[in-house]
This record gives structure tokens, C-alpha cells and sequence, in this order.
């Protein structure tokens, strides 16, 4: 197929996949989290950040430097030495954090660190054939593999937590998906068969150019990481489980266009790799979709907040609230973060990512101290809001460099719909009669802010809404390319 019918192709079916995710994620999650106190997800969370900001060490940019097209990455044994490098990082990594776990942690923390540990393993294992997929934009084996996965750990964690199984209904997520994966990529008609091999000069370049990738991959974790350690060493476990369970929630509205469109943007960027026009026209087709749509979630998700909790999770979810909230302006831009530093590190320039992402780091570390002792976990959300909004200024300059775009065009209709529609909602709500059942005053704030918001966009960019909607429409591969 050409890029343009494999983008489109892959889109639908992540897409489709994400819906079916999305839907069994939020069941599954409103489920435990009647089931389940807050600590236990607080000791989850710690755990799973522990074992996910050490995981880019063994990952050591491997991916990255087989999706930048070079001679070395294009070769025969490219994939072989990529799995051989894999398997070696991996497998040390393994060692050292579970003896590190033998000697440092204790009780169920230290079994939750075991078994994520060693599932990360596996699931390490299985990045050779994700990779190669994405490289060829072929997304249908794994947005099967997602909605699989998602399917079969959602009945496993229910009917633990149900038989009162506490903790291990959530590790069972883990132990699970790395099982389903290695059937559906390995086993199930195989997309690569596993091999160990070596090619001296293939193995120096990956070597050279995960060097340079590993540290921004390293910055990244603990960016996704550092607010849940602090927030489980400082404030402990149960305002971990709120916090976590917050944040969870508030990501939720990126599964329906977001993940399925980075994940098909990441292949496009790389096959466009070196031609600027048609680089930049996918970069911002990409992100003006991308920002309408999570803006558009976003600010609903903030409105019917406090219904939501109360009718879905129960009263004793309350303290999440407002931390809640601050997580959704993390919802409204990392999206475009990430599609924006993807761009940068395929373009051959990963180092300007990780001066980025040291900057941001100071910045939410600074925020934890500063915010999250004096307003709890409300303060570590407001720490992460700070933090990607100076990531995003600092990697929308560094893009200028790869690709054409105005920031105008993608964030000024968007923004002025989201405030309308909220002031909207709000101003409804001193009607006589609309405030009361949760069940109604949702009901309203959800039509009065679809209606305005949506209408608004749509109207102001009626001419361009079939632009965004066919995003891979001009990327057909030029004659005799």
C-alpha cells in the first residue's frame, strides 16, 4: 500500500481499537475502584513508577534508532541485532532491580515490584515486532494486541478484586497483558520470528544513536514518574490512590484520537523523514486535530467532574476532585507534546528533546516541594500543569527547525471555544431548577458545552474541518517515489 492508504487504514483501526479500550478501561476502572481503598492503588502506582522510570535503560533508544532510516537501520540484520541488544539490557536490568527490591522495599510493595518487573521483561521482549510494525505503518496486529489485552485484563482484575483478591487483581493486569502479547506477536502467526545475531557496524549505530536517545527517554519517565514517587513518599499511600486514580481518569479522553493518531503519526514522520513541505503539512494536520478534540473533551471532562465522582466511584472519591481537574489541562496538551517531540527525534535531533525535558524536570521537582506540600495532591497536579507547559514552549521553538507551522492556526479557535463553552455551561447553572440531581445538572452542563463549544469550532473552521478529518489525503508517495 502507499502511506496515505496504510496511514488511513491504521488510523481506522487504532481507532476502533481505542473505542473498544476506552469503553472496557473506564468499566474496568469505575468497577476496582468501588471495590478497592484508595492505598491499594497508591501501592500499585508506586510500584509501577519505580519499575517505569528505570524502564528506559534497557529500552536505550533501540526503537528510535531503528525507526531513523538509515543504512544501518534498513539492513537485513537490523531487527536481529535490535532483539540480540534487547535481551541483553533487559535481562540486566531485570537482575538489578529485583535484588535493588530484595533490599530496599518490603511487604506487598516489594512483590508488586517483583512481578512488574518481571513482566516488563517480557513485555521488553516484544518491542522487535511493535517496531516493525510502526515502521511499516501496519497498526491492525496491534490495535488487535491493545483491544485484547485490555479485554482480558479488565475480566481478570474485576473478578480478583470481586473474590477479594485487594492488590493482586491489579498485578494480575500486568502478569496478564505480557501473556496475551506474547501469543498475538510470537506465537499467533508471527509477525517476527525471535533470532540472536550480531553485525558489528549495525550494533555501533545503535549503540551511537541510543546513547543519545536514552537520556530523553530517561527524562521522559520520570516526567510521567517523579509526581507519583513524591506524591507515595511524601503524602503517602492513600493520597497516592487518589492521585493516581485522578490522573488516570483524567487520560482517559486521549484513547479516542490521540494515542491512535501518535502512534500512526510516529511511522508518517519517519517515512516523510526529509521532505519539509510534506512533513510539515502532516505535522500540523496531526496537531490541529489533536488539539481540537482534547480541548474539546477536556473541558467537558472539568464540568461534569464532581457528577461524574459522585454517581460513578462513590463519595469516598471526593478528595480527587480538584487534582482531578488540573490533571485535564495535562490531558488538553501532552498529546501535542509528544507528537511534537516525535518529530524532533526522527528528524535526527533527539539531544534537543532531552535539553527539554532536563528543563522540565527542574521545573516539576521544583513544583512538588513548593505546590505539592502546601496544596497536597491538588499541588502536584498543578506542579505537572507547569511543568509541560514549559516543555511545550521550549519543544514548539526547537521544532521551527523541522517542520513550517503557526501556533496561531492551532490553539486561537480551539481556545476561545473552550472558554465560550464553559462560560456557557456555568452561566446556565444559575437557572432556578438546574442545579440539584447530579444526573441533571451533568445532563445540562454536557449539552450546553457541546453545543457552544463544538458549534463554535465548527463554524469558525467549517472550510478547514475536512482538511483535519482526511489528514493523509496529500501524503500519497510522489510519482516514482
Amino acid at each position: 500500500m502507499s502511506l496515505s492508504r496504510r496511514s488511513i487504514t491504521s488510523s481506522a483501526y487504532t481507532i476502533s481499537s481505542n473505542a473498544v479500550q476506552l469503553v472496557a478501561l473506564v468499566g474496568r476502572s469505575i468497577v476496582l475502584a468501588r471495590l478497592l481503598a484508595p492505598e491499594v492503588f497508591g501501592i500499585y502506582a508506586f510500584a509501577s513508577s519505580i519499575v517505569a522510570l528505570s524502564r528506559a535503560l534497557p529500552s536505550f533508544g533501540l526503537s528510535g534508532a531503528y525507526l531513523h532510516r538509515t543504512a544501518e537501520s534498513e539492513s537485513d540484520l537490523a531487527l536481529t541485532v535490535h532483539f540480540t541488544l534487547t535481551l541483553i539490557l533487559s535481562l540486566g536490568w531485570a537482575v538489578v532491580l529485583i535484588v535493588a527490591a530484595a533490599i530496599f522495599a518490603s511487604g506487598e510493595t516489594q512483590y508488586a515490584i517483583w512481578l512488574i518487573a518481571a513482566t516488563t521483561l517480557i513485555l521488553q521482549l516484544t518491542t522487535t515486532p511493535r517496531i516493525l510494525l510502526t515502521k511499516r505503518v501496519m497498526f491492525r496486529r496491534l490495535a488487535a494486541l491493545q483491544a485484547t489485552t485490555v479485554l482480558a485484563t479488565s475480566a481478570i482484575a474485576v473478578v480478583l478484586a470481586w473474590l477479594g483478591f485487594g492488590l493482586w487483581s491489579l498485578l494480575a493486569t500486568d502478569l496478564v497483558g505480557a501473556v496475551v502479547a506474547v501469543i498475538l506477536l510470537y506465537a499467533f502467526r508471527p509477525v517476527w520470528r525471535p533470532r540472536i545475531g550480531w553485525s558489528a557496524p549495525t550494533v555501533r549505530y545503535f549503540i551511537r544513536f541510543g546513547s543519545k536517545v536514552v537520556l530523553g527517554q530517561t527524562l521522559l519517565e520520570a516526567l510521567d514518574r517523579v509526581d507519583d514517587l513524591w506524591t507515595g513518599f511524601v503524602l503517602g499511600d492513600t493520597a497516592l490512590g487518589y492521585y493516581s486514580k485522578a490522573y488516570q481518569f483524567a487520560n482517559y479522553p486521549r484513547m479516542i484520537l490521540a494515542n491512535p493518531l501518535n502512534g500512526v503519526a510516529i511511522g508518517t514522520y519517519s517515512e516523510l523523514q526529509g521532505d519539509r513541505q510534506r512533513l510539515s503539512k502532516a505535522f500540523f494536520r496531526v496537531n490541529a486535530l489533536l488539539i481540537r478534540s482534547s480541548f474539546l473533551l477536556g473541558g467537558l471532562l472539568a464540568l461534569v467532574a464532581p457528577e461524574f465522582i459522585r454517581i460513578f466511584l462513590g463519595d469516598k472519591w471526593l478528595p480527587m476532585l480538584d487534582a482531578f481537574r488540573l490533571m485535564l489541562i495535562y490531558t488538553l496538551l501532552n498529546p501535542i507534546k509528544i507528537t511534537v517531540s516525535n518529530v524532533i527525534g526522527i528528524s535526527g535531533a533527539p539531544g534537543r528533546v532531552a535539553r527539554a525535558r532536563t528543563v522540565q524536570l527542574v521545573v516539576l521537582v521544583a513544583g512538588c516541594f513548593l505546590l505539592g506540600s502546601r496544596l497536597e495532591i491538588a499541588g502536584v497536579a498543578l506542579a505537572v500543569d507547569l511543568m509541560l507547559v514549559v516543555g511545550m514552549a521550549i519543544l514548539f521553538w526547537e521544532a521551527r527547525s523541522f517542520v513550517d507551522f503557526s501556533l496561531m492556526r492551532l490553539f486561537s479557535v480551539p481556545t476561545v471555544s473552550l472558554v465560550l463553552g464553559m462560560t456557557a455551561a456555568w452561566a446556565v447553572l444559575l437557572i432556578p431548577g438546574v442545579v440539584g440531581s447530579d444526573w441533571r445538572t451533568g445532563a445540562v452542563k454536557f449539552v450546553i458545552y457541546t453545543v457552544v463549544c463544538g458549534g463554535f469550532m465548527l463554524i469558525l473552521e467549517r472550510d478547514q474541518v475536512p482538511a483535519m478529518l482526511d489528514i493523509f489525503k496529500q501524503l500519497r508517495p510522489k510519482r516514482g517515489v
